[in-house]
């Protein structure tokens, strides 16, 4: 390999201390998954929404959740032994329940997990469920740090935190660093909920979309916002101006438990949708994903009504409020039927429009074995199950995503 990475002697016979680390600005060209780069006080604030997108925005939840940089991974080639990253995150706890644990860091070497870490510091959003109130607490800039690398060439990601709004401050290593070329893998734009975004995922590396991008051998774009997948059309227009060879829209829970809409809407909502991506991509492939199984919203609608009982244990519950009498509103057993009749109507003139019932991702019998801790959101274990059986109906044979498919 030509470049300047070979001529750099090995890191062990030059480093001496903090003298020899290389400083290297974190710009777009080191940046996947992420749709725009804002500048900050401390840094680069990655976003999942472009700037026009952000200044439609109506309410904090999405502006928070779009900003967590879920999917978004740092990439670039070297030969540090050492790699640190500055980052000021924000984190999310909720008064009178214990603190969260830290966002945690993985570091893939050539594809393969070789680490993962967390960063301690940083701001601190305290939530008040009961008020709906939130005040920001400032903290320290903190440091995320692997060491032990190989001194071979080697192309490095670090995916960042779910689920922490993360502004970076600084990237060093003990050699220089340079961009990694295109690999030629396809690009998987992906829009969907909480459960998208990572709920409870051990790590940003299992959360569902990023398992089943690795074992799609796809570059993941994730624009799974928690509270989020709402039929937004800035969202939309951000999906048909952003370059894509697959795109997956995972629509319904969300809807459902913010009761944001009765069925009259909905049908012309998701056809508006879809003729958004279309503008931009008229042939990709296009999977249209109805909820996964959720039980209390399956039959009752919304909204979903928090139960504080166990908040102070740090358990949090969800049940359903709305009135299951009441035919004009959505539950999960409508928005099924509804998506899966508007993608049969439009796929006589769409070829290459999919449709995915997401009880085939995560079902009955899944549940029997892996019920859902809150009552919304799958645990680390079902995110990897969800993940594998979404590559194997898409990525894998006659699946939507296929070479043949694709």
């Amino acid at each position: 390999m030509n470049s300047q990475l070979d001529d750099v002697p090995d890191p062990d016979d030059t480093r001496a201390g903090t003298a020899d680390w290389i400083t290297t600005p974190v710009t777009a060209g080191l940046l996947r998954g992420a749709l725009d780069l804002e500048p900050t006080e401390h840094g680069v604030l990655p976003h999942r929404l472009p700037a026009r997108a952000r200044k439609q925005i109506p309410d904090g939840q999405l502006a928070m959740a779009e900003a967590q940089p879920s999917g978004v991974r740092l990439v670039f080639r070297t030969r540090a032994t050492t790699v640190e990253l500055d980052v000021l995150p924000t984190k999310m706890v909720y008064e009178g329940a214990p603190p969260r644990p830290d966002g945690v860091y993985d570091l893939l070497v050539d594809g393969r997990l070789a680490g993962r870490a967390t960063a301690s510091g940083g701001n601190v959003l305290v939530v008040d469920m009961a008020t709906g109130s939130a005040v920001t607490r400032p903290g320290p800039v903190g440091t995320v740090r692997f060491t032990g690398l190989s001194a071979d060439v080697k192309d490095v990601e670090i995916w960042l935190t779910y689920r922490e709004i993360t502004e970076l401050v600084a990237l060093r290593t003990d050699a220089p660093v340079e961009t990694v070329p295109d690999r030629g893998r396809k690009v998987w734009l992906h829009h969907g909920s909480s459960i998208s975004h990572g709920s409870d995922a051990a790590s940003p590396t299992t959360t569902w979309p990023a398992l089943a991008s690795s074992l799609g051998g796809v570059e993941l774009v994730n624009l799974g916002f928690g509270g989020g997948a709402l039929l937004d059309p800035f969202t939309a227009r951000a999906m048909r101006d952003t370059p894509a060879d697959l795109i997956s829209v995972k629509v319904g829970i969300n809807l459902v438990n913010t009761d944001l809409m009765r069925l009259r809407a909905f049908g012309p909502a998701v056809h508006g949708f879809l003729d958004t991506i279309r503008e931009g991509h008229p042939t990709t492939p296009l999977l249209v994903v109805s909820p996964v199984l959720c039980p209390i919203h399956e039959d009752t609608p919304g909204p979903s009504a928090p139960d504080f009982e166990n908040l102070g244990a740090g358990r949090l519950l969800f049940r359903a409020s709305g009135d299951p009498s009441d035919r004009t509103r959505l539950t999960l057993g409508v928005i099924r039927e509804e998506l899966s009749r508007i993608v049969a109507q439009r796929a006589a003139e769409d070829p290459n429009l999919h449709y995915l019932d997401g009880r085939e991702l995560y079902g009955e019998r899944d549940f029997a074995e892996l019920p859902l801790p809150d009552g919304l959101h799958p645990d680390a274990a079902t995110h990897l199950r969800i993940g594998e059986h979404f590559a194997g109906l898409a990525f894998g044979d006659g699946g939507p995503f296929t070479a043949q498919g694709a």
